[in-house]
């Protein structure tokens, strides 16, 4: 069954679906081997994969297992990063938070606000019980990220991810319903 992928407004940013017209901006955040530092994969080297990236978050959607939304500075509209709800399983109640934001946008609270109206998103319409994310044992800033929003560590996944020959191992993460803390001023419109 599709889900529908919603639009979110902060005070700050506009969560939206994806778009053709993001190609560049995605190619641009993702190719920047900066910011994948962490990432469980290399960095983009092709335009193609933005492509790609974009036709994922369409099946995502059709599929009904998950919705990735951009997101933008509501001010300007400049593209911040995207934010993304995955692996959505309704027998389960429970689904995958995962997040990538440009370094420019790095220490303003972006992702926690956009992963929290989300994360409100996500419990108030999917009914979760629980969501899970990972994070990169040496990104200490998503991990401050996902804790300021209520998650919890739970282990950590050893040599879990190998990108061009470099391992790393992860943090799980989980916050399940009856932990989960709303942030305000959040709107959803579809």
């Amino acid at each position: 069954m599709p889900l529908p992928t919603p639009t979110l407004n902060t005070a700050r940013l506009r969560l939206r679906p994806f778009d053709d017209t993001d190609a560049d901006d995605l190619f641009a955040l993702h190719s920047d081997a900066f910011v994948l530092r962490y990432w469980d994969s290399a960095p983009w080297t092709e335009r193609a994969r933005a492509e790609q990236f974009l036709a994922t978050c369409r099946q995502l959607a059709a599929d009904g297992t998950g919705v990735r939304l951009a997101v933008q500075r509501a001010d300007d509209q400049a593209f911040l990063g995207w934010c993304t709800l995955v692996r959505w399983n309704p027998e389960y109640r429970s689904a995958s938070l995962g997040y990538c934001f440009r370094e420019a946008a790095w220490g303003h609270g972006y992702a926690t606000e956009a992963a929290g109206a989300l994360l409100r998103w996500a419990f108030e319409t999917l009914d979760l019980n629980r969501v899970q994310a990972e994070a990169d044992t040496r990104n200490g800033a998503s991990a401050r990220v996902l804790e300021k929003l209520g998650f919890v560590r739970e282990g950590t996944l050893r040599e879990d991810c190998v990108v061009d020959g470099d391992v790393s191992d992860s943090w799980v993460y989980g916050l399940l319903r009856r932990e989960w803390q709303p942030q305000t001023g959040t709107t959803a419109t579809h």
